[in-house]
Protein backbone atom coordinates (compact mmCIF):
# COMPACT_ATOMS: atom_id res chain seq x y z
CA UNK A 1 0.00 0.00 0.00
CA UNK A 2 1.11 3.55 -1.26
CA UNK A 3 1.78 5.57 1.96
CA UNK A 4 -0.06 9.09 2.01
CA UNK A 5 0.38 12.40 3.34
CA UNK A 6 -1.40 15.47 3.74
CA UNK A 7 -2.13 17.69 1.52
CA UNK A 8 -4.09 20.42 2.90
CA UNK A 9 -7.01 18.34 4.08
CA UNK A 10 -6.88 15.56 1.63
CA UNK A 11 -5.11 12.49 1.58
CA UNK A 12 -2.87 12.09 -0.97
CA UNK A 13 0.14 9.57 -2.30
CA UNK A 14 3.36 10.84 -0.71
CA UNK A 15 5.08 11.17 -4.12
CA UNK A 16 2.14 13.23 -5.66
CA UNK A 17 2.30 15.73 -3.00
CA UNK A 18 5.80 17.43 -4.33
CA UNK A 19 3.95 17.62 -7.27
CA UNK A 20 0.84 19.71 -6.07
CA UNK A 21 2.62 22.10 -4.15
CA UNK A 22 4.67 22.65 -7.46
CA UNK A 23 1.39 23.12 -8.92
CA UNK A 24 0.71 25.94 -6.33
CA UNK A 25 4.01 27.41 -6.59
CA UNK A 26 3.70 27.63 -10.47
CA UNK A 27 0.30 28.77 -10.35
CA UNK A 28 0.96 32.02 -8.23
CA UNK A 29 5.15 32.45 -8.50
CA UNK A 30 4.57 35.91 -10.80
CA UNK A 31 2.34 37.86 -7.98
CA UNK A 32 3.68 36.07 -4.88
CA UNK A 33 4.63 38.92 -3.21
CA UNK A 34 1.93 41.56 -3.50
CA UNK A 35 -0.49 38.46 -2.45
CA UNK A 36 1.66 38.16 0.98
CA UNK A 37 1.33 42.35 1.29
CA UNK A 38 -2.29 42.06 0.45
CA UNK A 39 -2.74 38.62 2.93
CA UNK A 40 -0.32 40.19 5.60
CA UNK A 41 -1.19 44.01 5.51
CA UNK A 42 2.26 44.17 4.97
CA UNK A 43 3.06 42.51 7.98
CA UNK A 44 5.33 39.56 6.62
CA UNK A 45 7.60 42.42 6.08
CA UNK A 46 7.92 42.77 9.93
CA UNK A 47 8.19 39.05 10.74
CA UNK A 48 10.99 38.53 8.74
CA UNK A 49 13.27 41.01 9.84
CA UNK A 50 12.19 39.96 13.31
CA UNK A 51 13.27 36.43 12.12
CA UNK A 52 16.74 37.74 10.73
CA UNK A 53 17.25 40.03 14.21
CA UNK A 54 16.47 36.69 16.36
CA UNK A 55 19.04 34.71 14.48
CA UNK A 56 21.87 36.55 15.58
CA UNK A 57 23.60 36.36 11.88
CA UNK A 58 26.96 38.12 12.21
CA UNK A 59 29.14 40.04 9.49
CA UNK A 60 31.26 37.15 7.85
CA UNK A 61 28.51 33.90 8.62
CA UNK A 62 27.33 31.52 6.33
CA UNK A 63 23.40 31.30 5.74
CA UNK A 64 21.84 28.92 4.21
CA UNK A 65 18.26 29.88 3.29
CA UNK A 66 15.82 26.90 2.80
CA UNK A 67 12.29 26.87 0.70
CA UNK A 68 13.69 30.85 -0.06
CA UNK A 69 11.02 31.86 -2.13
CA UNK A 70 11.54 35.46 -3.63
CA UNK A 71 14.29 35.87 -1.54
CA UNK A 72 13.04 38.45 1.51
CA UNK A 73 15.33 36.40 3.64
CA UNK A 74 18.54 36.03 1.63
CA UNK A 75 18.09 39.95 0.99
CA UNK A 76 18.21 40.84 4.70
CA UNK A 77 20.81 37.59 5.71
CA UNK A 78 22.96 39.16 2.89
CA UNK A 79 22.81 42.91 4.49
CA UNK A 80 24.24 41.70 7.51
CA UNK A 81 26.64 38.71 6.82
CA UNK A 82 28.34 41.47 4.64
CA UNK A 83 31.18 40.83 1.58
CA UNK A 84 33.25 38.24 3.72
CA UNK A 85 30.04 36.30 4.03
CA UNK A 86 27.75 33.88 2.61
CA UNK A 87 24.13 33.74 2.03
CA UNK A 88 23.10 30.60 -0.42
CA UNK A 89 19.06 30.98 -1.29
CA UNK A 90 17.78 27.60 -2.07
CA UNK A 91 14.02 26.72 -3.26
CA UNK A 92 12.54 23.12 -4.56
CA UNK A 93 10.42 25.08 -7.13
CA UNK A 94 12.01 26.35 -10.13
CA UNK A 95 9.84 29.26 -10.88
CA UNK A 96 10.24 30.82 -7.67
CA UNK A 97 13.57 30.45 -7.74
CA UNK A 98 13.91 32.72 -10.30
CA UNK A 99 11.59 35.13 -9.21
CA UNK A 100 13.40 35.47 -5.95
CA UNK A 101 17.10 35.72 -7.96
CA UNK A 102 16.01 38.51 -10.28
CA UNK A 103 14.50 40.29 -7.48
CA UNK A 104 17.90 40.08 -5.57
CA UNK A 105 19.80 41.15 -8.63
CA UNK A 106 17.33 43.99 -9.41
CA UNK A 107 18.53 44.92 -5.74
CA UNK A 108 22.15 45.04 -6.96
CA UNK A 109 22.81 41.29 -4.50
CA UNK A 110 24.48 38.67 -6.47
CA UNK A 111 24.47 35.15 -4.17
CA UNK A 112 24.67 31.49 -4.85
CA UNK A 113 20.96 30.31 -5.61
CA UNK A 114 20.66 26.18 -5.74
CA UNK A 115 16.99 24.33 -6.54
CA UNK A 116 17.21 21.41 -3.92
CA UNK A 117 14.90 19.56 -1.71
CA UNK A 118 15.07 19.66 1.89
CA UNK A 119 15.10 16.40 2.55
CA UNK A 120 18.18 16.03 0.48
CA UNK A 121 20.55 18.82 0.80
CA UNK A 122 23.30 19.42 -1.50
CA UNK A 123 25.98 20.60 1.32
CA UNK A 124 28.57 19.39 3.54
CA UNK A 125 27.77 18.57 7.53
CA UNK A 126 29.04 21.62 9.24
CA UNK A 127 29.30 24.20 7.03
CA UNK A 128 26.45 26.80 7.73
CA UNK A 129 26.29 29.46 10.63
CA UNK A 130 22.30 29.62 10.50
CA UNK A 131 19.37 27.74 8.27
CA UNK A 132 16.47 29.42 8.14
CA UNK A 133 13.27 28.55 6.46
CA UNK A 134 10.25 30.52 6.39
CA UNK A 135 6.68 29.73 5.21
CA UNK A 136 7.80 26.43 4.01
CA UNK A 137 8.46 23.63 6.25
CA UNK A 138 5.02 23.37 6.37
CA UNK A 139 4.82 21.97 2.49
CA UNK A 140 7.30 19.33 3.07
CA UNK A 141 6.52 15.74 3.13
CA UNK A 142 8.51 14.73 5.91
CA UNK A 143 9.26 17.20 8.15
CA UNK A 144 11.65 15.12 10.76
CA UNK A 145 13.88 14.59 7.77
CA UNK A 146 14.32 17.58 6.60
CA UNK A 147 15.00 19.09 10.12
CA UNK A 148 17.29 16.65 10.39
CA UNK A 149 19.26 17.70 7.07
CA UNK A 150 19.25 21.07 8.66
CA UNK A 151 20.60 20.27 11.59
CA UNK A 152 23.71 18.16 9.23
CA UNK A 153 24.52 21.04 7.37
CA UNK A 154 25.05 23.50 10.43
CA UNK A 155 28.15 23.80 12.82
CA UNK A 156 28.31 23.39 16.24
CA UNK A 157 26.85 26.43 17.53
CA UNK A 158 24.75 27.25 14.96
CA UNK A 159 21.26 27.51 14.76
CA UNK A 160 17.76 27.21 12.79
CA UNK A 161 15.24 29.84 12.77
CA UNK A 162 11.45 28.75 11.48
CA UNK A 163 9.04 31.39 10.81
CA UNK A 164 5.77 29.87 10.11
CA UNK A 165 2.05 29.96 10.13
CA UNK A 166 0.70 28.37 14.00
CA UNK A 167 -1.97 28.31 15.68
CA UNK A 168 -4.08 31.52 16.11
CA UNK A 169 -4.96 32.43 19.94
CA UNK A 170 -8.30 30.85 20.50
CA UNK A 171 -10.63 33.66 21.04
CA UNK A 172 -9.43 35.35 17.80
CA UNK A 173 -10.23 31.45 15.84
CA UNK A 174 -13.84 32.28 14.47
CA UNK A 175 -12.61 35.65 12.81
CA UNK A 176 -9.44 34.01 12.20
CA UNK A 177 -10.99 31.32 9.97
CA UNK A 178 -13.53 33.07 8.70
CA UNK A 179 -10.84 35.53 7.10
CA UNK A 180 -8.80 31.78 5.87
CA UNK A 181 -11.78 30.24 4.06
CA UNK A 182 -13.75 32.94 2.71
CA UNK A 183 -11.37 35.81 2.26
CA UNK A 184 -8.10 34.19 1.48
CA UNK A 185 -9.58 32.20 -1.65
CA UNK A 186 -11.68 35.48 -2.91
CA UNK A 187 -8.33 37.35 -3.10
CA UNK A 188 -6.58 34.24 -4.76
CA UNK A 189 -9.00 34.63 -7.57
CA UNK A 190 -8.83 38.07 -8.15
CA UNK A 191 -5.45 38.66 -7.55
CA UNK A 192 -3.71 35.24 -9.27
CA UNK A 193 -6.68 33.68 -10.72
CA UNK A 194 -6.35 30.77 -8.43
CA UNK A 195 -8.93 30.40 -5.21
CA UNK A 196 -7.80 26.90 -4.67
CA UNK A 197 -3.96 27.86 -4.11
CA UNK A 198 -5.19 29.86 -1.20
CA UNK A 199 -7.97 27.29 -0.24
CA UNK A 200 -4.74 25.00 -0.24
CA UNK A 201 -2.62 27.62 1.75
CA UNK A 202 -5.33 27.98 4.58
CA UNK A 203 -6.02 24.34 5.46
CA UNK A 204 -2.11 23.72 5.29
CA UNK A 205 -1.78 26.15 8.24
CA UNK A 206 -4.62 23.80 9.79
CA UNK A 207 -2.96 20.62 9.49
CA UNK A 208 0.78 22.28 10.61
CA UNK A 209 1.74 20.98 14.02
CA UNK A 210 1.23 23.67 16.36
CA UNK A 211 4.09 25.84 18.12
CA UNK A 212 4.22 22.84 21.37
CA UNK A 213 4.44 20.26 18.97
CA UNK A 214 6.84 21.80 16.21
CA UNK A 215 8.82 22.66 19.40
CA UNK A 216 9.35 18.79 20.51
CA UNK A 217 10.03 18.14 16.58
CA UNK A 218 13.43 20.38 16.81
CA UNK A 219 14.06 18.83 19.73
CA UNK A 220 13.85 15.13 18.63
CA UNK A 221 15.82 16.20 15.39
CA UNK A 222 18.58 16.87 18.06
CA UNK A 223 18.27 21.25 18.32
CA UNK A 224 18.58 22.67 21.91
CA UNK A 225 17.68 25.11 23.91
CA UNK A 226 14.43 25.23 21.55
CA UNK A 227 12.06 28.21 21.96
CA UNK A 228 9.53 30.22 20.03
CA UNK A 229 8.39 33.61 19.64
CA UNK A 230 4.14 34.52 18.72
CA UNK A 231 3.59 36.99 16.30
CA UNK A 232 0.23 37.97 15.53
CA UNK A 233 -1.56 36.77 18.00
CA UNK A 234 -0.16 33.08 17.60
CA UNK A 235 -0.97 33.38 13.75
CA UNK A 236 2.33 33.00 12.67
CA UNK A 237 5.34 31.47 15.34
CA UNK A 238 9.20 31.97 15.27
CA UNK A 239 11.02 28.87 16.47
CA UNK A 240 14.66 28.94 17.21
CA UNK A 241 17.01 25.93 18.30
CA UNK A 242 20.88 25.48 18.28
CA UNK A 243 22.62 22.47 17.51
CA UNK A 244 25.49 22.36 20.28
Amino acid sequence: MKKTTDFGYQKVPEEEKSRRVAGVFDSVAARYDLMNDLMSAGLHRLWKRFTVEASGVRPGERVLDIAGGTGDLARLFARRVGAQGEVVLTDVNPAMLRRGRDRLLDAGIVLPVAQCDAEKLPFASERFDCVSVAFGLRNMTHKETALSEMRRVLRAGGRLVVLEFSRVWEPLKPLYDAYSFRVLPWLGKRVVNDADAYRYLAESIRMHPDQESLKRMLEDAGFERVEYFNLAAGTVALHRGYRL
